[in-house]
């Protein structure tokens, strides 16, 4: 099913002003992107997210129709495609592109594992790199060697390799995945469940998977290592148009959210006041500074697990002014951990 060649009646008038060819050519790229990669982009999708009207997006399809692009409206995914044996040649990339790819796939997705079960990314960079020409090829070769990330190298092991592709598979789609699991509290029940997981989420060294517990009927984190066994099932299920990552997490510090919102209010000192500034930490952070140099630091979180961890981390360079709960918390393992080294 091609566009019409006339704009459609019930389509309303738009006065827009004649664009240049850069912006055009650009947005007729982005069409061809997102048709051949994603299903369900008709008129009104492309226009929505090329900021245009949908006779904007008619005449470019008409435009792509003379270019020769063989593509066509998918009637059971309700959008346009291009037929599959369609090659486009990939656009020449920058050297910053290039050395944004190289970071992103080598330096974390390769043999260093900084981010487990992404080396299909790191192979997709290498042949990349090997059509790209000899002097961005060598000029690229140069600048890699003095680039550094290090977040954190996880430990991988075979069997949750296995574990996250399943559960890669189930959410992609949507199927429920039948699991066995080892809670290392112990709280979790032996035995089979049934998961419907929605989403995938690494987060400090380790993959998550967030979704709906059979056996306990409620939305639940796991960690990806610490299941015995997955297997996909027939059955489908649909995930919940109301669930979000961002709202599961809500003001959590880090992932695990609590059930009590706190406001939190830290003194940081001049030596760690500079450090704890630059870096964003929450999203509700707010920092105020001080004639001495130190800091005040607020923030809303849902739960003080997982910050009184942090705070405690930065030893007598920070002080908690409020809540009175996480100074008590705070107090409580500071004092348990002097016991520690105590002598008879």
């Amino acid at each position: 099913m091609k566009p019409p060649t006339t704009d459609p009646a019930s389509l309303k008038t738009t006065c827009m002003p004649v664009e240049g060819e850069y912006v055009r050519v650009h947005r007729l790229l982005r069409i061809m992107t997102l048709i051949q990669s994603q299903n369900g982009w008709d008129a009104k999708a492309l226009a929505r997210e090329c900021h245009v009207g949908q006779r904007t997006i008619f005449r470019d399809m008409e435009m792509l129709e003379g270019a020769g692009i063989p593509y066509f409206f998918d009637e059971e995914h309700g959008g346009y495609r291009i037929r599959g044996d369609f090659f486009m040649r990939p656009i020449e990339l920058t050297i910053e592109e290039a050395l944004a790819i190289v970071a992103l796939g080598e330096h974390i997705a390769g043999p260093t594992h900084q981010v487990s079960f992404l080396q299909p990314a790191a192979r997709a960079v290498a042949k990349i790199r090997s059509q790209l020409p000899d002097r961005m090829q060598k000029e690229l070769e140069k600048l890699s060697q003095h680039l550094a990330i290090r977040i954190g190298q996880t430990a991988i092991e075979d069997e949750a390799e296995d574990v996250f592709l399943t559960l890669q598979r189930g959410v992609a789609e949507h199927r429920c995945v039948e699991c066995l699991y080892d809670s290392v509290s112990g709280g979790e029940a032996k035995g089979k469940f049934i998961l419907q997981p929605y989403t995938l989420l690494f987060s400090r060294r380790a993959w998550y998977v967030i979704g709906h517990h059979g056996r306990y009927d409620e939305v639940r984190c796991l960690k990806v290592s610490r299941f015995l066994g997955a297997r996909v099932t027939d059955k489908q299920f649909t995930p919940p148009k109301a669930f979000s990552l961002s709202k599961y997490l809500g003001n959590a510090w880090w992932m695990i959210r609590g059930d009590i919102r706190y406001r939190v209010e830290l003194r940081f000192d001049q030596e760690f006041a500079d450090n704890i500034a630059a870096t964003h930490w929450h999203k509700t952070q707010e920092v105020d500074w001080h004639d001495d140099g130190s800091i005040t630091f607020r923030c809303k979180v849902d739960g003080l697990d997982e910050i009184v961890w942090w705070v405690l981390s930065m030893g007598p360079h920070c002080t908690v002014v409020q809540p009175k709960e996480l100074v008590a918390r705070v107090c409580q393992l500071s004092e348990q951990t002097l016991q520690r080294y105590r002598k008879p």
